[in-house]
């Protein structure tokens, strides 16, 4: 077993790290404060090539692997989780599926933009009345000659407001459970019936839009079907795969992030004569920290290889999303602690990452949802 990655690996991780720190870094604050989406930093990405990393060379990606991606956005949950955030949402989940399910015009019509950069993705699957029962929906889709019509809302939708598409989930066949679920792409812009009616206000990942969205008869071509009638649920399985993997990252970057901020301070923090690194009750905590860190990381990283070996990933995606996100609140809690007053200030990064942290435990299945996912795994 290797544990050192690839020099290819490598040179993107450092690639996004010194662009993190020199572009997000200083501007990480402010976005949130101000509720701001920096389209600039996703301009600069896509400059990068980092905005379809596990998407074909074929279809304008970087052609890399899930660790690869996996890599980019823990380095971005580093120093700024809503950017984190709305670049998973827009790769894993916006992204990816077109390339696992779509035909070849779809992947060229519309996962080259995607990966490309010119514009973010979305994937709407929530709805006000479903929460943790994802299958249980309400948006619908009917069949009306060469179109169908969907009509339903979608909840805590993350990017909807700045997409160029948006993958939705919708009932097709009433009577057949999971098997009448499927997946359509729809264009924001052209597609008449289509409104977000609500950006939220958050706790925390304010520079990341989250959004209620409507569909009131609206019409898109028959052509834009991913896959069959019916495939929306089984897609939907396969692509929280691969999305908890890129939740795992991101809350490891939160974790580090956090854990690094508390470390700088402590180090450089004198109480009693001698910095308070030094006293055992910091000390234990900081080593608590970087310990559950790279735990995290390394379940995440198991995942992230198995899913590119092409192997069953449901158990070790589940339980590296579960951990991660717990290892992400941790740390950032005992970061905002280490720094006592300064740490429930603005003014320091740890109370951001702390309110960041918490959602990793409720999106793409809550933490309870991933002890059901394990547990089944196991056969209990």
């Amino acid at each position: 077993m290797d544990f050192d990655l690839p020099d290819e690996h490598r040179m993107i991780r450092d690639t996004v790290r010194e662009f993190a720190e020199a572009e997000i870094e200083p501007i990480a604050w402010d976005i949130e404060e101000e509720h701001r989406f920096p389209e600039e930093v996703f301009a600069e990405l896509a400059d990068l090539d980092m905005m379809g990393v596990p998407v074909s060379e074929e279809y304008g990606g970087l052609g890399g692997d899930q660790l690869m991606y996996a890599l980019v956005a823990e380095e971005l949950g580093g120093v700024s989780g809503s950017i984190g955030l709305s670049y998973a949402a827009h790769v894993s989940l916006a992204s990816k599926p077109i390339e696992l399910f779509g035909t070849e015009e779809q992947k060229e019509k519309w996962l080259r933009p995607l990966a490309e950069g010119e514009y973010l993705g979305s994937w709407a699957l929530t709805e006000p009345d479903s929460g943790s029962d994802a299958s249980d929906m309400d948006t619908t889709a009917e069949k009306d000659g060469d179109e169908y019509v969907l009509n339903g809302t979608k909840q805590f939708i993350t990017n909807a407001s700045v997409a160029g598409s948006v993958l939705v989930k919708a009932v097709t066949d009433p009577e057949a459970g999971y098997g009448g679920i499927s997946t359509f792409i729809v264009d924001p812009e052209a597609d008449d019936g289509f409104e977000v009616t609500t950006e939220w206000e958050k706790m925390g990942l304010n520079a990341s839009p989250t959004c209620e969205i409507t569909f009131d008869d609206c019409r898109i071509p028959a052509e834009r079907l991913l896959g069959e009638e019916g495939d929306g649920w089984e897609q939907t399985k396969k692509t929280l795969d691969g999305g908890r993997i890129s939740i795992a990252a991101l809350s490891t970057g939160l974790a580090q992030g956090a854990y690094e901020a508390a470390k700088e301070y402590a180090v450089e923090r004198e109480q009693f004569g001698q910095p308070i690194s030094e006293f055992d009750a910091i000390r234990n905590k900081l080593v608590s920290m970087h310990r559950k860190t790279e735990r995290a990381r390394l379940l995440t990283h198991k995942a992230a290889t198995r899913y590119d070996d092409g192997e069953s990933v449901t158990r070790e995606s589940a339980l590296a999303k579960l951990d991660a996100s717990e290892a992400a609140r941790e740390v950032a809690e005992d970061a905002v602690q280490t720094l006592g007053g300064y740490g429930y200030t603005t003014d320091f990064a740890p109370q951001r990452f702390f309110r960041d942290a918490k959602l990793m435990e409720i999106g793409e299945g809550t933490s309870e949802i991933q002890h059901l996912v394990i547990g089944r795994e196991l056969g209990l």
